[in-house]
């Protein structure tokens, strides 16, 4: 009797441990975070970041996941070279003293089989506040080149700059930046 226990125990830990959480890699050519803030009302600036690294981790049996992103500050591009260099100037993002922005999230729900939202923390000029994503789509393949999994990712939210102290241009620009994020990442 008891080895019949022990054979039925190992068999559901190996079960679940077929389910287990997958680990994904930022793919860093694949994946920009870009942005749309106010410019003194009379058009939107659109910018984007050109280098992020991170983890995702996905529990599909589970329904949960984490994220991981870190953002290098310094690649800001607005494709305006004057615009690129004042937005890493202590007015603005202070890129000296604060290089690198950070989203880190412990929740990502689902709806049905599919990520759908994530809740987070988005750490930017030394602040850190929640920030909500909307999964807009979301899409795995097996990658033709790679021959591994590969999932990609459009989603979206908005925060508030001055809750974050970029303070810039108040209240002649308005605080709204509204996020677009096109993400890749490779199964390990």
């Amino acid at each position: 009797m008891k080895i019949k226990h022990l054979i039925a125990a190992l068999a559901a830990v190996g079960a679940s441990g077929a389910f287990a959480a997958d680990t994904y890699v930022i793919e860093p050519n694949h994946t920009y975070p870009s942005f749309e803030a106010d410019h003194m009302g009379i058009s939107v600036w659109r910018g984007k970041f050109n280098k992020s690294s991170g983890t995702i981790t996905l529990d599909r049996a589970a329904k949960t996941g984490t994220l991981d992103i870190t953002i290098d500050m310094s690649s800001i591009n607005f494709g305006h070279d004057k615009m690129n260099e004042h937005a890493k100037a202590p007015d603005i993002f202070d890129v000296a003293t604060y290089p690198t922005a950070t989203y880190k999230a412990k929740s990502i729900r689902f709806s049905g089989d599919t990520p759908a939202s994530v809740d987070g923390e988005l750490t930017l000029h030394g602040v850190t506040k929640p920030v909500s994503l909307t999964i807009n789509k979301f899409k795995c393949i097996e990658h033709p080149m790679l021959k591994r999994e590969v999932c990609g990712a459009d989603a979206s939210g908005q925060f508030k700059r001055n809750d974050f102290g970029v303070n810039f241009g108040l209240p002649l620009f308005s605080p709204e930046v509204r996020l677009a994020i096109q993400v890749e990442a490779i199964k390990q």
